[in-house]
């Protein structure tokens, strides 16, 4: 058991009379390896554009809540008063009338 040990710390299984088989075990196990690195890297650099993306979607979305809270805010009577008054625009005293086509 302990030659054993010591063989394989040495290399002796390298260079032994079978050692094709050996090598080519090996050169499979680090073509293995370098996918496994390969993939898990790319995994990485998924996750981090998913983070980046999910921060653009949390700014773009307060974004537009402001955006349709300001619109909203514009967009109310008492506002549109307020600013034609500004202007010089008062609020008519007769209601609108209703115009109807007939064909």
């Amino acid at each position: 058991m302990k030659e054993a040990v010591k063989d394989i710390l040495k290399g002796k299984f390298l260079i032994a009379e079978d050692a094709a088989k050996n090598w080519r075990m090996l050169l499979f196990l680090s073509f293995l390896a370098i996918i496994m690195i390969a993939s898990s890297h790319n995994a990485e650099h998924k996750v981090h554009t998913i983070a980046k993306l999910n921060n653009q979607v949390r700014e773009l979305r307060t974004q537009f809540v402001d955006g349709r809270t300001e619109l909203m805010q514009l967009k109310m009577e008492s506002s549109v008063i307020d600013k034609m008054k500004k202007r010089g625009i008062q609020r008519p005293t007769v209601p609108p009338q209703k115009i109807i086509v007939r064909e």
